[in-house]
């Protein structure tokens, strides 16, 4: 948990402000994955802090939604051209992919149960 929000503070994502009567605050809660290798033992664990998203309203709280990923057809043909012109392919793995997005609402997110900052 320490991990995930120091990624926060270290991608500066967010600022601690008063809460005021007009702000529309969304609450959050940690999920928690057991990450495994490849015998299906466990090496980590692994806690992402999530916003209950399911307190917006579309078109009030938010204009749009977008989750990066890649579909298959796409790896498929990237595995496929790589193949046929003999590229070398690298995988790697960006832990906080997500915090380099940009919104133009502003968002008000309580802080995670647990580690409240006053």
């Amino acid at each position: 948990m320490h991990e995930e929000l120091n990624q926060f503070a270290r991608n500066e994502v967010w600022f601690l402000v008063p809460k005021t009567a007009e702000m529309k605050i969304i609450g959050s809660k940690w999920v928690f994955r057991n990450k495994l290798d490849e015998d299906g033992m466990i090496t980590r664990n692994k806690a992402r802090l999530v916003a209950n998203g399911y307190n917006q309203e579309e078109g009030i709280d938010y204009g749009e939604t977008f989750a990066p990923d890649a579909r298959l057809e796409a790896v498929r043909l990237l595995l496929a051209f790589a193949c046929m012109s003999g590229f070398k392919l690298f995988q790697m793995d960006v832990k906080s992919a997500f915090l380099n997005g940009y919104i133009n609402e502003e968002v008000y997110v309580d802080q995670p149960p647990g580690f409240e900052d006053h």
